[in-house]
């Protein structure tokens, strides 16, 4: 998902698409511990998108940017 897409989202959905990746990251690490993850790619893609969530919700709290519905 493209950061102009998440600056596009509400408050809420933003926190929820962070807590979507921290889970998705979660089994990947567990899928890699054991041995199973079949595309060791999606680990580094899912690191990144949360780096990037974060910082789009950073952006909004120092109030650099304004993210549209909910509450700002």
């Amino acid at each position: 998902m493209k950061a102009s897409e998440l600056r596009g989202m509400g408050r809420e959905e933003v926190r929820g698409r962070l807590d979507e990746l921290q889970e998705e990251s979660f089994n990947l690490r567990f899928q890699h511990v054991a041995g199973q993850l079949s595309s060791p790619i999606r680990l580094r893609q899912v690191r990144r998108e949360i780096a990037c969530v974060r910082t789009i919700l950073q952006e909004h709290e120092l109030g650099l940017r304004t993210l549209t519905g909910g509450e700002n």
